[in-house]
């Protein structure tokens, strides 16, 4: 069953602790603005899936991310929320994770459970095939009484 959040609201997601990120849904409009990102159409030809990954993870957070708690500069300062911080954050690899897990991955889920095989149409064993080899002839029976 697919359950919708109607009220599309942000909610907050703890990465990891004494970190928060505020994330806004994960619609369709933000992982087609995310898929059209520039670093993410810019990769080489011959870019790793680690790192087509990060490169749309830190896509999709920098769309995603409204606000956070627990990040600071150097000196510890709490600094705001910016492209370039996101980008930052998410070269920790503990941070990609979660984000991958707790956010992206709901989406992604949800695109695979679509990706099973169905019934045919005309019934469960319309659309198989024979493995056995035919018999020849009839079959020898167990004698009758």
């Amino acid at each position: 069953m697919i359950r919708l959040n109607l009220t599309a609201t942000p909610e907050w997601l703890d990465l990891a602790p004494g970190l928060r990120l505020l994330v806004g849904p994960l619609t369709t409009a933000l992982m087609v603005s995310a898929r059209a990102d520039l670093a993410v159409e810019t990769l080489p030809e011959g870019a790793t899936q680690e790192e087509m990954a990060l490169a749309m993870a830190k896509s999709v957070a920098r769309r995603a991310v409204l606000d956070w708690e627990g990040v600071g500069d150097g000196a510890g300062n709490i600094i705001p929320v910016s492209p370039e911080g996101i980008d930052a954050l998410l070269e920790i690899w503990p941070v990609f994770e979660a984000f991958q897990t707790q956010y992206v991955a709901r989406g992604l889920l949800l695109d695979a459970e679509k990706n099973v095989s169905a019934p045919s149409p005309t019934g469960p064993s319309a659309g198989v095939t024979d493995t056995a080899r035919p018999a020849r002839g009839r079959a020898p029976t167990a004698p009758q009484d």
